[in-house]
């Protein structure tokens, strides 16, 4: 089903999201270098689930400058909630990596998507440990800071570097297990807490895999968009599933395609395709 709106409509959201995302992440940014650990207001909501005053002011202002332009969308956001619906939904995590913030790890960013008609049209990342925006509108290729990205070249499984994400709600132990089964395959792998960043480091060839079991959408959605459009081979479930429940998410080069496809039947998934 196509969405109900043409390509000028797309990428005028796009740019202003851009505008919204940079503005936002730098604010977020200077408030943590200028913030004292009490300011910044630390509340547990669980074990490694944080939210932070930092997190509430950025998410309003995305809602705010989005909406204001754009009064007929609808917002789902990580810390207010919402619901998709009516022409398109944003779908934002004004923090990805929010422990990583508090932290002063700067291995963060912003993450807004645009869904409509149940596919991501667009996506945008701000990425906090450069200070650059990468953005992609779908069939029209991934950006950062407006020069094109693309993934990695890699066809050697003992020259690939790989990220991996585990979520509290799936096992350790499979997470183990296939951390094992790629290291003995020669590659060499991280896990560094922020799916918005790792997606986009997939799309600009920094990295080989991403891959994580359970995720909300607003940590995915954006990030997956760009390294699609970047040239990865990117798997998720549909859409709609991901904004009821969350879900897995794999983006990878696509030369080692065969390195990487148990995963795939592990989650029973294909790439994604328009």
């Amino acid at each position: 089903m196509k969405p109900a709106f043409d390509a000028a409509a797309f990428r005028a959201r796009a740019e202003v999201a851009i505008t919204i995302a940079l503005e936002v992440g730098r604010e977020a940014a200077r408030f943590r270098r200028d913030s004292n650990p009490g300011t910044l207001a630390v509340e547990n909501k669980g074990l490694q689930d944080f939210v932070t005053v930092a997190d509430r002011r950025a998410e309003q202002a995305i809602r705010d400058g989005l909406l204001s332009r754009f009064p007929n969308d609808t917002f789902m956001g990580e810390e207010s909630g919402g619901q998709s619906g009516g022409t398109g939904t944003w779908v934002v995590d004004p923090i990805d990596g929010t422990t990583n913030y508090i932290r002063g790890f700067r291995h963060w960013g912003v993450s807004i998507a645009f869904v409509a008609s149940g596919n991501v049209e667009i996506g945008v990342v701000y990425d906090a440990a450069e200070d650059k925006v990468f953005h992609a509108v779908s069939g029209g290729g991934a950006f950062k800071d407006g020069r094109p990205v693309h993934a990695a070249a890699t066809a050697d499984p003992a020259n690939a570097l790989v990220i991996l994400g585990h979520s509290r709600k799936t096992s350790f132990d499979d997470h183990l297990a296939l951390s094992r089964r790629l290291h003995e395959r020669g590659m060499d792998y991280r896990r560094m807490g922020a799916a918005a960043i790792d997606l986009v480091r997939v799309a600009e060839g920094t990295a080989d895999l991403y891959y994580e079991r359970h995720l909300n959408a607003w940590d995915m959605l954006a990030g997956a968009l760009i390294a699609r459009e970047a040239g990865a081979m990117v798997a998720m479930p549909p859409v709609e599933r991901l904004l009821a429940d969350g879900g897995p998410v794999i983006a990878h080069s696509p030369g080692l395609a065969g390195e990487f496809a148990f995963i795939l039947d592990l989650e029973g998934l294909a790439p994604v395709t328009r």
